[in-house]
């Protein structure tokens, strides 16, 4: 019994068309060698061009001139090359896959073939041997197929495919009788013999088909004799040709091509509407950077959502835009505020001088005339009160200048709130003994969700509260405060005196750095309603002088903190005033990281609010616990004291 035992394998070229040869390369450097040395026998000197070696960091990132180049180009058109060309990349990529897959599966799909026409050789060997040997059968078949004999004689060639034209093309095997080493069992390529018939003119397409090359694979005939003998009958080569396979890649290859060219083109201008799109927000943001710059300082950058790069960018650019709008109108009021102090500084100076120099020169006049005496004691008189009026001014301006250095108080000092009222009470009775003092405590009014909680006034005794701060200072506080409400308000207008202690949910610093008006006074209540329904934040001292006198119009109430601010300076003048004790009384609590502010009281009149933190940042509920402590302690000193 005779059979094929073909065994396949998916072969590959292993040659690379382009690459350059080991002794190529050695041929040239040795070429070169004798070049340098033919230069040095004849004395000519090699000149080339000196490569310097690039250091630092343009050996790591290009040459200057690059960078200064790649600088130029907008961002919009880096990002968009960068896309076209990750786009082509991957196009390419998919392409050169898909072409070395299908031919991978196409080739193997050949060897399957081979190895099947292979199997129908074994079936019919005795009948292909019967042909002449001479002679090949040619038809419509796309198999070649050839038998040898042991001696790798051509037997006979049964099939060999004919292409229209009479062209014939088949594989190129070893010569007759060479006994050249095949690989048996293994598919291999080889090149095509094309023969053409003479007189024939075929086409371009026949003759592409007939150059391409040949799958062949190569199997060894046996036939058992007897038993497990077996004996070599020879070898038969069966070919297919890869035109069929070639024509398929290189259709497949252009569509891959078109494909990719499409998809790279409409994803570029995808890409570049997109990113243009992307970037519009940074093109408004740049606007209004142009804006800020020519001085308009009130432009802000549109809004985006937070959780995008524009939004975060856009958020913090406002943010910093806010505070340098703010610093910059702070500073324009600040040396507007600095302007105006100096002008009213050297008002107030330049009335005293004025009046001792009028003075002097009229004593100096009326000094040879009869009663000059008298008018010396006149005149003297006039000159000491301007100049301690004069003192007084000084002495509140180097006062001011202190506090604003930051020096000329203590606030390490254990001070106890509610004896400096009661001593301040004691001198407004003394100055005007027909008007009417309330003291009490000052509570924050019960309110509803939808309504602005307040500070309420409750006859009765004050609450003992200590707090750290400097003692004088506070009591030049309530002094300057008492000394208003007795200069600028009728002798016989009732005052309330209040002292309390209000939770609220902000912190000391903050606190002091509100300005000193109504709406900050609200933003303080609702953090105290925050403190007291939440029990959080801190205890703080709330002092209240409420006095029924003519008032302050709401438009000036935040100006009486202003340095030689009076409303009438004439008026002020003769009774005494300077316009800094208001000043002063603002620094001072601000300097306890406080707060002051006025208000419209109720019925007509001014209310002074002054607001001091009583100690660290602790939670509400201790520091009420503590409080009523002390408070029962103090009671029972009094008790024990009385008794």
């Amino acid at each position: 019994m005779a059979g094929a035992r073909p065994d396949s394998e998916s072969g590959r070229n292993a040659a690379s068309a382009g690459q350059e040869s080991p002794d190529a390369r050695m041929t040239d450097a040795g070429s070169k060698d004798a070049r340098l040395a033919d230069a040095r026998s004849t004395g000519q000197k090699t000149t080339g061009p000196k490569t310097t070696r690039p250091q630092g960091p343009a050996a790591r990132s290009g040459t200057p001139r690059a960078r200064r180049i790649t600088d130029t180009i907008p961002l919009s058109t880096k990002l968009a090359a960068c896309t076209l060309i990750l786009l082509l990349i991957g196009a390419a990529a998919i392409s050169l896959t898909i072409r070395e897959l299908v031919g991978n599966y196409m080739l193997e799909k050949t060897d399957a073939q081979l190895v099947n026409q292979a199997q129908l050789v074994y079936d019919n060997v005795d009948v292909l041997r019967s042909k002449d040997g001479d002679g090949a059968s040619s038809g419509p078949s796309d198999y070649f197929m050839q038998i040898r004999d042991m001696d790798d004689a051509i037997v006979v060639t049964p099939l060999v495919p004919t292409l229209p034209n009479g062209v014939v093309s088949q594989p190129l095997l070893p010569a007759n009788r060479s006994k050249a080493g095949v690989r048996i069992g293994r598919p291999f390529t080889t090149p095509a013999v094309v023969k053409t018939a003479s007189g024939s003119n075929p086409d371009r397409s026949t003759v592409q088909v007939a150059h391409a090359p040949w799958r062949v694979l190569v199997v060894r005939l046996v036939q058992k004799v007897d038993g497990d003998t077996t004996e070599n009958r020879g070898l038969v080569y069966i070919g297919l040709s890869l035109s069929d396979q070639i024509d398929t890649i290189n259709t497949l290859t252009r569509y891959c091509a078109m494909v990719g060219l499409a998809i790279v083109l409409l994803g570029g201008a995808m890409a570049t509407l997109l990113i243009q799109h992307t970037l519009t927000p940074l093109k408004r943001i740049e606007k209004t950077a142009a804006k800020i710059a020519a001085g308009d300082l009130s432009q802000r950058v549109p809004s985006a959502p937070e959780n995008t790069e524009v939004g975060s960018l856009a958020a913090s650019l406002n943010a910093m835009l806010a505070r340098i709008e703010g610093s910059f109108h702070e500073q324009q009021q600040t040396t507007e505020k600095m302007k105006r102090f100096v002008s009213d500084a050297s008002h107030e100076l330049r009335t005293p001088l004025a009046t001792i120099h009028g003075y002097s020169e009229l004593y100096t006049m009326q000094r040879d005339m009869p009663g000059a005496l008298e008018r010396a004691d006149e005149s003297i008189a006039h000159i000491e009160a301007s100049s301690s009026r004069m003192t007084v001014l000084v002495e509140d301006l180097l006062s001011l200048a202190r506090l604003d250095e930051g020096r000329g108080i203590d606030i390490t000092q254990q001070v106890a709130v509610r004896p400096l009222i009661a001593d301040a009470a004691d001198d407004l009775h003394a100055l005007d003994p027909e008007r009417t003092i309330r003291r009490g405590a000052v509570l924050l009014d019960e309110s509803g969700r939808n309504s602005t909680p307040r500070l309420r006034f409750r006859e009765g005794p004050m609450p003992d509260i200590e707090l750290n701060g400097d003692g004088s200072r506070l009591r030049q506080v309530i002094t300057n405060i008492v000394g208003n409400i007795h200069r600028y308000t009728p002798g016989d207008s009732p005052v309330e005196v209040a002292l309390g202690m209000v939770p609220a949910s902000i912190g000391p610093e903050s606190l002091a750095r509100m300005p000193s008006t109504e709406r900050s006074m609200h933003r303080f209540l609702e953090a105290a309603e925050v403190g007291r329904s939440m029990q959080v934040g801190m205890n703080y001292a709330v002092i209240r002088f409420i006095d029924h006198g003519p008032g302050v119009p709401v438009a000036s109430q935040a100006q009486i903190f202003e340095r030689f601010y009076t409303a009438d300076p004439s008026r002020a003048r003769q009774k005494g005033g300077t316009g800094l004790g208001m000043s002063i009384a603002q620094s001072v609590v601000k300097a306890h990281r406080g707060f002051i502010c006025a208000s419209s009281s109720d019925g007509g009149g001014l209310t002074l609010t002054v607001i001091l933190p009583v100690g660290p940042l602790e939670p509400v509920g201790v520091a009420r616990q503590q409080t009523k402590v002390s408070t029962k302690g103090d009671r029972r000193g009094r008790k024990s004291r009385r008794s």
